[in-house]
């Protein structure tokens, strides 16, 4: 297309889309991002379709974006990214009619896949997953929150939230995943031809990296947990094995917990630390630990061999990557503060790794390229 592109970012999950929007716009796209903050994070958006509890709060939310001011909004764009299927808080017999519209109204409609939906949850259970492990299995076998909430994953089978999940996948355009994870179950569930990796954008240009000394004395863990995910990301085993090494180390070692900051101040907090210790049972680093990583932290996340042959990326692994014990993650917790000259290089890498791969330039041209191509085969 001759002039810049009008894109439509409907949904966000961890200040993604709104990274997105920031390199979109270095590159001359008209973006709007419309959102509801991601809950308690608050982040940044310039339409909110929060929705308030109760009946009441759907039907007037429904309203909004049917008649009242995002209406305009969600029409016209060349081209539409949402980030789930459930982009906005209503249930299935709302989302398939407006899912419709958004297609009928917009140049091409896209997905971002960027949680869960029932291409992951498929990929996760099929007999040859290449996902050995993740917060609903591992092994082969049904996980910890699995046997705490089987409720959950049949929450995740209702029959209408399927039916509805499978028509909105096969009617979007295109999906670019953020994770290797999520890229899994979407080539399943599309195809190679209708998927594309795009990674999590980081504006690196606007996190100043934190100038870790090479002398650390006292080893600062960090954990930020939400008490609703405790065992979907395992922050009670990262928990508990922290306080174990501070119990041991208590002039080496030292743990700081933060639950349910917004944004800005979660960010403020996370960079005073040196070891960020963000989920045990994914295979790549997501938002938090990729933030943390851009301000030249170490962190201990996913970081699984499958997901760095994945991005091509064979010399710099600078993720700790979380082994899924209590007792093995006491140890490899235990060896950072053993090793704490170590700390220093590990968080200049961690920061090259972020430039390499996941800079918000970087990301938003993998995103725009499969985007626009798309577009311009529908068109033709």
């Amino acid at each position: 297309m001759t002039q810049s592109p009008k894109i439509l970012l409907l949904g966000d999950y961890s200040n993604c889309h709104r990274s997105l929007a920031t390199g979109l716009r270095r590159l001359g796209c008209d973006v709007t991002v419309v959102s509801d903050g991601s809950d308690y994070l608050d982040t940044e958006r310039d339409l909110d379709i929060s929705r308030r509890p109760g009946k009441l709060g759907g039907l007037e939310l429904l309203w909004r974006l049917k008649h009242g001011s995002l209406r305009e909004a969600l029409r016209g764009n060349d081209i539409v990214a949402i980030n789930d299927t459930n982009f906005v808080t209503l249930k299935p017999h709302r989302l398939h009619p407006l899912f419709d519209r958004l297609r009928r109204e917009n140049g091409a409609v896209f997905l971002t896949a960027m949680g869960t939906d029932i291409a992951f949850l498929d990929m996760l259970e099929a007999p040859d997953s290449p996902i050995r492990y993740s917060e609903w299995f591992v092994d082969g076998m049904p996980s910890r929150l699995m046997q705490a909430h089987p409720e959950s994953w049949q929450e995740w089978h209702e029959p209408h939230l399927v039916d509805y999940q499978r028509h909105a996948l096969s009617e979007i355009d295109g999906a670019v995943s953020v994770l290797y994870e999520y890229q899994m179950g979407m080539e399943r569930a599309l195809g190679r031809d209708r998927t594309a990796y795009g990674g999590i954008p980081i504006d690196t240009q606007a996190l100043e990296p934190v100038q870790l000394p090479d002398r650390i004395d006292r080893v600062k863990f960090f954990l930020g947990r939400d008490p609703r995910r405790l065992l979907i990301k395992g922050s009670d085993l990262l928990e508990a094995a922290a306080r174990r090494v501070v119990e041991k180390y208590p002039d080496r070692a030292e743990l700081v917990i933060v639950e349910n900051r917004p944004y800005k101040e979660f960010v403020e907090l996370m960079r005073s630390a040196h070891v960020v210790l963000d989920q045990v049972y994914s295979y790549t680093p997501a938002t938090t630990a990729l933030m943390a990583m851009a301000y030249g932290l170490n962190v201990v996340s996913g970081g699984e061999d499958a997901y760095y042959d994945f991005i091509g990326e064979h010399e710099n692994r600078p993720v700790i990557n979380a082994p899924l014990t209590l007792d093995a993650l006491t140890d490899t917790l235990e060896r950072i503060v053993l090793n704490p000259a170590q700390i220093a290089p590990r968080g200049r890498a961690s920061r090259n790794f972020v430039l390499r791969h996941n800079a918000v330039d970087v990301v938003t041209r993998r995103f725009l390229d499969f985007w626009l191509t798309k577009l311009r085969d529908k068109r033709h």
